[in-house]
């Protein structure tokens, strides 16, 4: 599970001319789901979004979360967090969630904040939609947050082994050139 949360002043939804979730200060953040994500990334996501302090407490710098601050969320679905482009020029979205199981997923997501948090103080967008999202980014401040950051790029089982044999070779050159010039202490 993917998230971008940016701190504001202000966001807001619109679809078509009717805003379906509004803001004031406190936390934008766009969610993309993939086919592999389980409750567990859901929870961690979660605890990350309400969790991360961002905000200034007094004078202190990055003290508070938006839960601390008592601040407002709004959570916008955006799969096109999980979109490919590293061959072509479309992107490639088959690593997300296909809508009609990822709607019930983040469906689940806003509960389980609203849970951790305060129902009153959770917005969304509408799931599906052509949606227009408006938002004053305060800082500014945006974060990249990946439940399963070091999982997402593997390698098939071929590259990984020449990766594996390139970096062994730099190893045993480096090796030899240590006995040449000891490293200094």
């Amino acid at each position: 599970m993917r998230a971008v949360l940016q701190r504001v002043t202000r966001a807001s939804v619109t679809v078509g001319d009717r805003v379906v979730g509004s803001i004031g200060p406190g936390i934008c953040v766009l969610v993309g789901i993939s086919q592999d994500d389980t409750k567990d990334d859901m929870e961690y996501i979660a605890r990350k979004v309400l969790g991360l302090r961002v905000f200034n407490k007094d004078l202190d710098m990055w003290k508070a979360s938006v839960q601390d601050a008592q601040l407002e969320v709004l959570c916008v679905s955006q799969f096109t967090l999980y979109g490919k482009t590293t061959k072509g020029m479309k992107p490639d979205f088959h690593s997300a969630m296909k809508s009609d199981t990822s709607r019930q997923f983040f469906d689940d997501f806003v509960v389980l904040l609203g849970r951790l948090y305060c129902a009153e103080k959770i917005q969304t967008g509408e799931f599906g939609a052509m949606m227009q999202v408006a938002l004053v980014n305060d800082g500014p401040v945006t974060l990249q947050l990946d439940s399963r950051k070091f999982s997402y790029d593997a390698k098939d089982p071929e590259q990984a082994a020449k990766d594996a044999a390139k970096l062994a070779a730099k190893e045993q050159r480096r090796s030899k050139f240590d006995k040449v010039i000891p490293p200094s202490a």
